[in-house]
């Protein structure tokens, strides 16, 4: 289970979900949707944590990365298409394949490590629709 206590403060902002996303809180039920990266589909949420400014989803890859597990801050989220299920990332396959390894316990010094590694935004929204 992820742990959900909040993070050093540094981090928060790769933590939070952006306003302009579409998340429209904890009432929103994010598992099972599919996530994409900007160049290609990365797998679905299979857990997914909604505390205001520590909030994370937990993506299973399938055999994209043989099976492993991510976790991605709320931060990275570009956009959530709710009539699609698919959540649009701003990082690359790559990006992501490269964060810290995922780890059950997600304890802080995980979430710190992790909210440094995205802490830099990749690039400026783009118009995926």
């Amino acid at each position: 289970m992820v742990d959900r206590s909040p993070g050093p403060s540094h981090c928060k902002q790769a933590e939070a979900y952006r306003t302009e996303s579409g998340f429209a809180g904890a009432e929103m039920d994010l598992t099972g949707f599919s996530v994409a990266a900007v160049d290609g589909d990365i797998g679905h949420v299979d857990e997914a944590t909604y505390q205001t400014g520590s909030s994370y989803l937990v993506v299973d890859t399938g055999p994209w990365i043989f099976g492993h597990k991510v976790m991605l801050p709320a931060g990275v989220v570009e956009r959530i298409d709710t009539a699609e299920k698919k959540i649009y990332v701003d990082r690359t396959k790559d990006q992501i394949k490269n964060a810290p390894e995922f780890d059950e316990r997600a304890d802080a010094t995980y979430r710190d490590r992790l909210g440094g590694y995205y802490s830099e935004p990749y690039h400026t929204p783009d118009t995926r629709m």
